[in-house]
């Protein structure tokens, strides 16, 4: 446990001499200021982690004494301690960026849990400027259109290279929005088919005729509607990469056919009788247990075999939460460009709000969140104020909850929060309509008639 520096303020003698007892029998380290201008002169000359701040003083009040610190010292936290009938004007000290509050009366265990969760969020903010200046020396690499600085990825990055020069099939599997098909492209491009196309189709987006025609093209008169011949994706790959994302959404039929492409190198479009070649580099990819389909005799194994030579696998963002910042860096850069903004930074309050936060839709909904804060944001920095479409847990919010049903109540939030209507929740989860709409079914979400 890391001692922090914590200044008690408070105009009450005997509140403001328990309350620093409590804290250094914690094992933390207490200064007094009985005034709002004495808090203030003692932070002038000492560094401080933490303020306790009561709301109701003479003079300069607490909400002022907020105002001051937040202007001239950000890097402190602060707690402000109101009675228990005054909790509107601590929720209004939260909205002017207070880190919590403590009602009164209050026990020393109420105190601690409070010192505990001021220690993380202090652990998080000293990690986060850690990365900074790794960030502002190069340490944190990029990899094509990937920036991270953890470990895992990384490690992955450099998995791309030695992957990329071969011309093995690829399976990159991964949850809905890590990325998975930035990693196809990053393969593609290092590889010596770089020259050729990148051709990417999502086999979950389409229905099976669909599909069909969508890879191996089609015939003039094929069927209703094919008023004209089409190349398929994998004429259109030729010499290049065929990605297919979503694989295990392709039916048995279709495997079966696409096996045989991957053996003779020949396939015929939809009605017609020809036979066509097409020299591709295959990368697959799907965040589905394909062992589990296979058992259930929904995927084939040879088909599955021929796919996976070599497997990558990209780990969700909460399993990184060293590539939040960085990523979030990297965003705002982008967007500040699109938009014209000057933005300098992500405030280090804003990156411990999104690093407590399970991101059920994976880096893509971190790419939204900054989108949307940069187009509403105002001023030099991204504040956790920014962040208005982003709800992070907090650290009491009750028992720890399962993945799946982190997500649920997410995407259920989503869809109440735009009126159910698929096409904007599926845009603010950063996900596709057919993933939303196969989430909405397998997670047994249904619209409230209240």
């Amino acid at each position: 446990m890391s001692k922090l520096s914590i200044l008690v303020v408070d105009d009450e003698m005997a509140m403001r001499e328990s309350i620093a007892a409590w804290i250094l029998e914690y094992g933390h380290i207490p200064s007094k200021a009985a005034s709002g201008q004495q808090a203030l002169q003692l932070l002038e000359k000492e560094q401080f982690d933490l303020a306790l701040v009561d709301v109701k003083m003479p003079g300069m009040d607490g909400h002022e004494l907020l105002e001051r610190i937040r202007a001239k010292h950000p890097e402190v936290l602060v707690i402000m301690i109101t009675a228990f009938g005054s909790i509107e004007s601590a929720i209004a000290a939260m909205k002017a960026g207070a880190h919590d509050y403590l009602l009164k009366p209050f026990d020393p265990q109420q105190l601690i849990l409070l010192l505990e969760k001021a220690e993380r969020h202090k652990r998080l903010i000293d990690h986060n400027l850690v990365l900074r200046e790794a960030l502002a020396r190069g340490e944190c690499q990029g990899f094509e259109d990937m920036v991270a600085a953890s470990p895992a990825m990384l490690k992955l990055f450099d998995l791309l290279e030695q992957v990329a020069a071969t011309g093995a099939p690829v399976l990159v599997l991964g949850e809905t929005g890590t990325g998975k098909e930035l990693v196809a492209r990053a393969i593609h491009n290092r590889s010596a088919r770089s020259d050729g196309h990148f051709v990417p189709l999502n086999c979950g987006a389409q229905s099976d005729s669909l599909l069909e025609s969508e890879l191996f093209g089609h015939e003039r008169g094929a069927f209703t509607g094919a008023v004209k011949a089409r190349r398929g994706r994998l004429e259109m790959a030729d010499n290049g990469t065929l990605f297919l994302d979503e694989v295990g959404e392709i039916p048995a039929k279709m495997q079966v056919q696409l096996l045989r492409v991957l053996e003779d190198g020949e396939f015929q479009r939809v009605g017609g009788s020809r036979y066509l070649t097409s020299d591709f580099r295959l990368i697959s990819a799907t965040h589905r247990d394909l062992s589990d389909l296979i058992s259930q005799q929904k995927f084939r194994e040879d088909f599955f075999y021929r796919i996976n030579v070599v497997t990558l696998e990209v780990p969700p963002l909460r399993e990184r939460p060293e590539d939040i910042e960085p990523l979030a860096e990297h965003f705002l850069s982008i967007f500040s460009k699109q938009t014209g903004k000057q933005f300098a930074r992500v405030s280090p309050q804003a990156i411990a709000a999104l690093a407590s936060y399970a991101w059920p839709g994976n880096v893509r909904e971190l790419r939204n969140v900054i989108e949307r804060a940069v187009i509403l944001g105002q001023g030099d920095e991204i504040t956790r104020q920014d962040l208005r479409f982003f709800s992070a847990p907090s650290d009491d919010a009750g028992p720890l909850q399962s993945l799946a049903q982190v997500e649920k109540n997410h995407i259920l939030r989503v869809l109440e929060g735009c009126g159910w209507n698929i096409s904007q929740a599926s845009k603010s989860l950063g996900i596709d309509r057919s993933t939303l709409t196969r989430k909405i079914k397998s997670l047994g979400l249904k619209r409230s008639t209240s």
